[in-house]
């Protein structure tokens, strides 16, 4: 991976090999928008703390990206939806179908469990209701066992706690994607004194920031449009009325001073006519109001989380 894909404090780049129950690490599978690249899949963010393999989002290629760091797609323990846009959730039937082929890389034997905000019951279902012929004629075939693809779906209607297990705390915290995308969260992962803060989708949010107090590492989404194209064009006004500036996140971080903030989810806005704004750009646009340790996220870049650092992998694929 070249330089150019991301940008972090010299102090925190390392490369870790070790494991232990007491690990934390999360890993970015897909940090792209609904743009179709093949450099940027679709949101998806895993968390693995101590026995737990939690799943954020599940946007486009998520079981490629699991499939490339060796994670087996059967073995995540829950999945987290922050809201229902596709580019969040069209991955999902693919999870969830072949983690459950008894092949090394499904071979779920338990239900599939899905926890997001309200809705999410009613998304599942209507998965079910789509695949049955599939499941019908998978299990005739090839007798997988029938628990291994039955779904567990929950959901919440405010902040607090959704799921605890093995030490691993998750709460639902309420985010700001405009006022017609609800609902709409963003999470926080407790385990062994450390805590990580994923934003979902969302402009600058008073509630992110309360819960996001004391965190290690802060994950947030962010959005850049190139000037011409945004003074020009209304649409890309509405995209960034619905998301964080690189300004705003900024002095988000500058105000939280987390061990890393790191940008995931990066709506580059450009076109055929407007250059789209680079790497370089971002960074510079966030160091107008942070100085602190920054990741410029890209697909497969993997964060393990220390209790006094966040030491970052660049390529998790390279162990």
């Amino acid at each position: 991976m070249s330089v150019k894909h991301f940008a972090i404090s010299a102090t925190c780049l390392a490369f870790v090999s070790t494991a232990s129950a007491q690990d934390l690490r999360v890993t970015l599978l897909g940090t792209g928008s609904p743009l179709p690249t093949p450099d940027r899949f679709g949101a998806a963010t895993l968390v693995e703390a101590g026995k737990e393999k939690l799943l954020f989002d599940v946007g486009r290629g998520a079981t490629i990206r699991l499939h490339q760091i060796g994670v087996s797609i059967g073995t995540i323990n829950a999945v987290f939806l922050t809201h229902f846009h596709s580019d969040h959730t069209s991955g999902m039937a693919d999870l969830w179908l072949t983690g459950w082929i008894g092949r090394y890389y499904g071979n779920r034997q338990s239900p599939f469990r899905v926890i997001g905000p309200k809705g999410t019951i009613s998304l599942m279902q209507n998965l079910e209701r789509a695949y049955a012929d599939d499941v019908r004629i998978r299990y005739d075939d090839e007798k997988n066992p029938m628990e291994g693809v039955a779904i567990a779906p929950s959901e919440y209607s405010g902040d607090g706690v959704v799921y605890e297990k093995n030490g691993v705390t998750v709460s639902a915290i309420e985010v700001d994607h405009g006022p017609l995308i609800k609902p709409a969260y963003g999470y926080r992962i407790d385990y062994e004194g450390r805590a990580v803060v994923i934003s979902g989708d969302t402009r600058y949010s008073e509630n992110l920031e309360k819960h996001a107090q004391g965190a290690t590492l802060v994950i947030h989404e962010v959005a850049i449009p190139n000037q011409e194209y945004y003074e020009k064009t209304p649409i890309v006004r509405y995209i960034m009325a619905h998301h964080i500036s690189a300004e705003e996140a900024g002095s988000l971080f500058a105000r939280l001073k987390p061990k890393l903030a790191a940008y995931t989810h990066l709506v580059f806005l450009g076109s055929p006519e407007y250059p789209t704004p680079t790497i370089a750009d971002l960074e510079r646009r966030t160091r107008q109001k942070y100085s602190g340790p920054l990741a410029i996220g890209a697909d497969l870049m993997a964060f393990e989380v220390l209790k006094d650092q966040v030491i970052v992998i660049p390529d998790a694929t390279k162990k």
